[in-house]
């Protein structure tokens, strides 16, 4: 039997760094998705004031399993 996966893309942003940003996606997107199996990382960006980052943010496509 074939299974299929989803996949969306989601901006999770950090005051602490670019993994707390990716974590910060993730949590939110268990909330209402069932069955999560992948996070894929897309792109890091950042905010930056005086010299320094400010806001880290991280794009990331997240993979769930389809329910029939």
């Amino acid at each position: 039997m074939a299974k299929v996966a989803k996949v969306i893309e989601l901006v999770g942003s950090s005051e602490k760094g670019w993994e707390d940003a990716v974590n910060i996606a993730l949590k939110e997107a268990a909330q209402t998705l069932h069955g999560i199996s992948g996070v894929e990382v897309v792109k890091w960006t950042a905010k930056v004031k005086d010299g320094k980052i400010t806001q880290y943010k991280a794009t990331v496509k997240v993979a769930f399993g389809v329910e029939s």
